[in-house]
């Protein structure tokens, strides 16, 4: 496929989707997680799959970055920790698999028939879904720091839960020294955070949804355990995790490798829930080796 048409937004799936194309190859779409923008993927993990012949095509969520921001009311902290602790339903405007879907139609929309997929943490679990839902569209799986939505895997540590539950939820003027905060507590020991702010300023500019945030996290809760859909799957996987992850702690990652037949399981010793510099050329080349081994499949139409 030549190069796509590249376009600031478009209209999918009834929503307006941000999006950005870098590279020329093979389509990959890469999945963002919780509350993150298409600019939150680290540059230098964009540049080394690109670098391996993959066209990079990167978009927000909806309830993100510059795409449709919704209008329900977000749960409370103390809401979403309940539901954590003790494990109840959640109501959602809307769940992970119109997310799957606002990704199909962005598809649809620049003219993409099937994509090599990739997706971080909430992003990990859409991409999932995405497979589950639409298999003739996903061509390969990369399911980063994720988890099947079972409530017995990839829970975050108790003190996390905790520390959120009772976290007042940010303003704009201190929404970097709080993100700050946060992500000292789940990055890994090669976390810049000179880095951080820099970047945390940069998003902060670009679009300040805390309210998205929350209806996203319903958006999981209320999604439920894929496990049985996931088993059912037949799309060249790897999943790849931090050993040192405290918000989707590793057995997330251990369970979503084997519940998806043939997966490939990476596990990082220095990643906790991050991207960290050191391991974006394996992170690149895990997912280049996952492609080739999709690029060797015929097409089923």
């Amino acid at each position: 496929m030549g190069n796509l048409e590249r376009m600031p937004s478009v209209h999918a799936n009834g929503i307006t989707i941000e999006y950005e194309v870098q590279g020329e190859g093979e389509p990959l779409l890469m999945v963002m997680g919780l509350g993150a923008q298409l600019i939150d993927w680290p540059q230098g993990l964009v540049d080394e799959i690109v670098g391996r012949g993959f066209q990079v095509i990167r978009f927000d969520n909806r309830d993100a970055g510059l795409s449709t921001e919704f209008t329900a009311r977000p749960p409370t902290n103390s809401e979403i920790t309940r539901a954590f602790l003790l494990r109840r339903p959640m109501r959602s405007e809307y769940l992970l698999r119109d997310m799957a879907d606002d990704a199909i139609g962005l598809l649809d929309a620049i003219g993409v028939d099937r994509a090599h997929v990739v997706g971080a943490s909430m992003g990990g679990m859409i991409a999932q879904t995405m497979a589950i839902e639409h298999p003739s569209r996903v061509r390969s799986l990369t399911s980063i720091m994720s988890t099947t939505g079972s409530r017995r895997v990839g829970q975050p540590t108790l003190k996390l839960i905790l520390t959120a539950g009772r976290r007042p939820l940010p303003a704009r003027g201190d929404a970097v020294e709080m993100g700050l905060q946060t992500f000292r507590k789940v990055c890994g020991p090669t976390f810049d955070e000179a880095e951080f702010r820099r970047l945390a300023h940069v998003s902060v500019d670009r679009s300040w949804r805390p309210a998205g945030t929350g209806r996203q996290a319903a958006a999981i809760i209320a999604s439920g355990d894929r496990t049985p859909q996931l088993r059912a799957l037949d799309v060249p996987t790897v999943v790849i995790h931090g050993m040192l992850d405290p918000l989707v702690r590793p057995s997330g990652g251990v369970a979503t490798a084997k519940a998806i037949p043939g997966a490939r399981l990476l596990m990082f010793n220095d990643m906790a829930h991050d991207l960290p510099p050191t391991r974006h050329a394996e992170i690149a080349d895990a997912i280049a080796s996952i492609a080739r081994v999709a690029q060797r499949r015929p097409i089923s139409v």
